[in-house]
């Protein structure tokens, strides 16, 4: 073979050895066609799939566009670069051909990451279900998967690498006793967020409060470390997950109805006209459109207070909003006291009366002051 190389003419010798060349050139060239090629192809099929409402046709495309193009180049060029080594230092061709695996491994988990990302966004989104799922299980769910994956391909890089991925672990279970010890609060917060989506106590954009501490607002992100609470003077509000664990929690959100519960006072002059005034306001809740009408509803006589004698009202609003609840309790009220004045009957104010004994006269002389009685005064 040696004799036959040496035989060649020095042109064809030398057209030997920039073959390499020429091969990197043609790697480098088809990397640029691909890299055009592919993105042709994939404007024309994510174009198909965003007319769709599927989840899965647009989001696999939208995540595959940039760690495909990273792939057609890297992939390119650490082939160009193994030929390169190849005439040069065996070591190195050795080295990328390493990284080229690692490559692999870290493009696919990038994928991977993206299109949990893209599906994340699609569950939730009402342009793509008409049921769109809870956002806090959701966001659980594909923090969970994330953290898989990246674990997964942080262990077989180790392994690509050489390193024995069973020592790893080992050293990992051992470590995680020492870091368990001196990250106690971390991990409380970490179960407390994790207890949160699953117990679902409360989600992003609902009104929460405890009566255990100084905490009310609309939940705005659910972390594993932190829950941010914007309070209604808005102000951000950051509460560690462990508290939820001890704390009892209120979600106002979940009201199916709203109460009014009110006490009226009319005079005591007018305890003649209160049947009638009673029998006119149960009326009233009876047939008001914005009172839900398969709850419970009472109008009663309920107390003689120092200056008045009270009727209590107690139905429910057939809403659960904030503004609107306070309109029909407004209107109610208006109405109860016009009723009140149809009656012929007063609201009650506050009074108080002095009853004074039979007249007394005061006789300052007798209290050893002279003067006339003019000087003196008189009381009766």
């Amino acid at each position: 073979m040696n004799d036959l190389i040496e035989a060649l003419p020095t042109d064809a010798l030398q057209l030997v050895g920039d073959a390499w060349m020429y091969q990197v050139f043609a790697i480098i060239f088809a990397s640029l066609v691909l890299a055009y090629v592919g993105k042709l192809i994939l404007d024309r099929v994510e174009r198909r799939a965003l007319s769709s409402r599927s989840i899965w046709d647009d989001a696999l495309v939208l995540a595959a566009r940039r760690p495909l193009w990273v792939l057609i180049w890297t992939m390119g060029l650490l082939w160009a670069g193994q030929i390169t080594a190849a005439q040069m230092d065996e070591d190195v061709a050795g080295v990328l051909d390493s990284m080229q695996q690692i490559l692999l491994i870290v493009l696919l988990a990038w994928f991977l990451l993206r299109l949990m990302l893209q599906v994340e966004e699609r569950l939730v989104d009402p342009n793509y279900r008409t049921k769109p799922l809870d956002e806090t299980t959701v966001s659980a769910i594909g923090k969970l998967l994330r953290i898989s994956v990246i674990l997964t391909a942080g262990l077989v890089v180790l392994q690509a690498l050489g390193y024995s991925v069973s020592g790893v672990l080992a050293f990992g279970g051992i470590g995680g006793i020492a870091v368990g010890f001196a990250a106690k609060d971390l991990l409380a917060n970490f179960f407390g967020g994790l207890m949160i989506y699953l117990d679902r106590p409360f989600a992003v954009g609902e009104w929460v409060r405890s009566p255990d501490k100084d905490i009310e607002g609309t939940v705005e992100h659910i972390g594993w470390r932190l829950t941010r609470i914007r309070t209604f003077d808005k102000r951000p509000l950051y509460v560690p997950n462990s508290i939820f664990n001890n704390i009892v929690v209120q979600n106002p959100s979940r009201m199916t109805h709203r109460r009014i519960y009110e006490h009226i006072g009319i005079r005591y002059d007018d305890i003649q006209r209160m049947q009638p005034i009673l029998e006119a306001v149960r009326a009233m809740v009876a047939e008001h459109a914005d009172i839900a009408q398969d709850q419970t509803q009472m109008v009663y006589f309920d107390r003689c207070a120092p200056s008045s004698v009270d009727f209590f009202v107690y139905c429910f609003t057939v809403t659960t909003v904030w503004a609107e609840y306070h309109r029909i309790k407004e209107d109610v009220l208006l109405k109860i006291l016009a009723i009140v004045d149809e009656q012929g009957a007063e609201i009650a104010f506050p009074t108080s009366t002095l009853h004074v004994p039979d007249p007394v006269r005061v006789d300052s002389a007798r209290d050893g002051f002279g003067g006339s009685p003019a000087q003196r005064g008189e009381l009766a």
